[in-house]
């Protein structure tokens, strides 16, 4: 079942954010399918023809022997544009064609980019290859239908993460990264209304290419992940917006955990495990949704046809040759939803709106930290047109804090009643029973045995027996009355409770 969690009833206090790098996702999860036939994913008939012209040229099986990919595959725009057209792209081209993607070119482009990389390419892990993945889908949400916002290399995509834009970007340009990307960011928004966040990083971070976090007031919000991450997670010190970043170069003392090929996904997984158990034990666990993504698919074949007919964010047109007018998605890219209040095995297919061509992509990221956190306004047309994943949180359904009480717990609330003075009031306790959710009843109880140590002390400093029953003295009620204690009574109650008269 599922519940409108929003500002006022959410239980999301911190989202956590971590994007990974250039894998599909029938390559990361596709096989995941084997598990749970709800998730759309592969079963190994899908195929590629090695020149997609030529019906009688060799055909490229799909298969889960996905292990250490080197070298990378292709991912630049043009590279992706043959991947799912099946054609490669030439100048004066639309760059959103009208004919149907058939994700059919992905052998073929692979060819060109290496012989024999297509079996890479055509090629996906087994659940137990990627442990940590297999029980995070099977303990909490994957979503099989979240794509990457633009179709094309890494900068661009990861700038939807935090600004569901990328200003026009469609590839790295040099002098846009030294500059600074001007648009307005998730972590401005947050600023402005008075909401924290912080980003973790394991090298400098590539949020960096936002100018507005290179502003001299936002310094404090960065932190080194080794020094600080597992720290505030024990201290219930995250802010309301977690950014984790990783380790984006592959050293012999410290190898890329990031991965982008040929990093080795060993290192990933066991980078994911780390913040997820960091998260787990954390006091604030019950508070928070942890969002695991890829920036873009790197190549690596996926069955699911982008969405075309999407809005441009902010109606710019992309530069020469390609003149995109970001009219459509990119690659769908594996997305994981981690909370308590996820229902166990949870499979995310399209989302319900807020538009009826909605679909998830990195944009879904702030607009669904904007609905959480209430924010005043959307950041483009982009965010405001994806969907968003706040509604899918598991409904209390008689475990959560507006349940009504169960019969034990009302008993507990009957014996708070006792300790607080309040069971002679029968009508009263009755009503109150009844109106009572488990958050109220656990507030009625604490409330109540605070009452009770309170009067616990004041029949010990008025001097009654250790054999006296302790009572909470109500308005006009009788006090009882006190029994003299003898002095090796004193003596023993005294040095029980290590205090003395």
């Amino acid at each position: 079942m599922e519940t409108q969690v929003l500002a006022g009833g959410c239980p999301i206090k911190t989202v956590v954010v971590l994007v990974q790098e250039n894998r599909s996702f029938d390559h990361m999860l596709g096989w995941m399918k084997s598990l749970n036939p709800a998730i759309d994913g592969v079963d190994g008939s899908e195929s590629n023809l090695v020149s997609v012209a030529d019906p009688n040229s060799a055909r490229v099986q799909f298969t889960d022997r996905s292990e250490y990919v080197d070298p990378d595959p292709g991912h630049s725009f043009q590279a992706i544009y043959e991947q799912i057209y099946g054609v490669p792209y030439e100048p004066g081209l639309p760059s959103t064609p009208a004919t149907a993607a058939l994700m059919n070119g992905f052998a073929q482009q692979a060819e060109k980019e290496k012989p024999g990389m297509s079996a890479n390419v055509m090629s996906g892990f087994r659940p137990n290859a990627v442990p940590v993945y297999r029980e995070l889908v099977a303990e909490f949400a994957v979503c099989d239908r979240w794509f990457a916002p633009v179709p094309a290399s890494t900068q661009p995509n990861r700038l939807y993460v935090h600004s569901a834009t990328s200003h026009g970007a469609t590839s790295n340009v040099r002098k846009q990264l030294i500059e600074g990307f001007p648009q307005k960011t998730i972590f401005d928004s947050l600023d402005e209304a008075g909401l924290s966040f912080g980003i973790y990083f394991q090298y400098p971070p590539a949020t960096l290419f936002y100018r507005n976090l290179r502003k001299l007031k936002y310094l404090g919000r960065f932190h080194p992940f080794d020094l600080s991450f597992k720290k505030h997670c024990k201290e219930g010190k995250l802010p309301n917006y977690v950014v984790v970043e990783q380790r984006y170069f592959d050293l012999k003392l410290l190898p890329g955990n990031d991965d982008h090929p040929s990093h080795d996904v060993s290192e990933g997984q066991k980078f994911v495990k780390e913040v997820y158990e960091a998260l787990r034990s954390s006091p604030q666990w019950n508070e928070i949704l942890f969002v695991i993504t890829y920036d873009e698919h790197g190549g690596f074949f996926d069955h699911v046809p982008p969405p075309v007919n999407v809005p441009s964010p902010d109606d710019i047109v992309g530069p020469e040759p390609f003149n995109f007018r970001f009219d459509r998605l990119g690659v769908r890219v594996p997305a994981i939803l981690i909370s308590p209040w996820i229902e166990k095995g949870t499979v995310l297919h399209e989302p319900s709106g807020p538009y009826p061509s909605s679909q998830y992509e990195h944009s879904s990221i702030p607009a669904t930290v904007k609905k959480i956190f209430n924010l005043r306004e959307f950041l483009t047309k982009r965010d405001a047109w994806a969907g968003t994943f706040e509604t899918k949180m598991r409904e209390d359904d008689g475990a959560g804090e507006g349940a009504k009480l169960t019969e034990f717990q009302e008993a507990l609330v009957h014996l708070a009643a006792v300790l607080n003075g309040d069971h002679a009031k029968e009508g009263k306790l009755k009503a109150a029973l009844e109106e009572k959710t488990v958050v109220e009843g656990a507030k009625y109880l604490e409330d109540a045995f605070q009452a009770f140590c309170r009067a616990g002390e004041s029949c010990r400093k008025r001097g009654m027996d250790d054999s006296q029953i302790v009572a909470v003295e109500k308005p006009g009620g009788e006090k009882p009355k006190a029994r003299k204690r003898s002095f090796v009574n004193k003596l023993f109650s005294c040095l029980a409770c290590n205090r003395s008269e």
